[in-house]
């Protein structure tokens, strides 16, 4: 026989499990954005220093691959998003404090759509 209140206590286990998991996803996002914006901010500061252009980019990839085969995102055209994410948001308090709630994705796209009104304001 189950005590009383067990169905009870279950689901308050399980809110705690799901609560718990939800934090740590948001943990890892904080984590890869701020690695993400470090590597772009990095990558413009090179640029602009050393003059190199999207064949070191393209190395860069190759080798961060290499070193880390279990993750993704180095891929050429996700270091040009986290450089442009660091061109997009200088300032890393706004990155920590704001931007960084946002999944990775959700800031590719706002960085695609800011290129987009730009291009179009450009235009005209």
């Amino acid at each position: 026989m189950m005590p009383a209140d067990y169905v009870q206590w279950l689901a308050d286990i399980k809110n705690r499990v799901l609560t718990a998991r939800h934090k740590a996803i948001l943990a890892v996002n904080a984590e890869l954005v701020s690695l993400y914006w470090h590597i772009g901010r990095d990558i413009l500061q090179r640029q602009a220093a050393q003059g190199w252009g999207s064949k070191v980019i393209d190395r860069l990839g190759r080798d961060l691959r290499e070193a880390f085969p279990e993750m993704k995102g180095f891929s050429r055209a996700n270091l040009m998003y986290m450089r442009a994410f660091a061109e997009a948001w200088t300032d890393f308090e706004i990155v920590q404090q704001a931007v960084g709630q946002l999944p990775w994705f959700h800031l590719c796209t706002l960085i695609d759509k800011v290129k987009d009104t730009q291009q179009t304001e450009n235009k005209r």
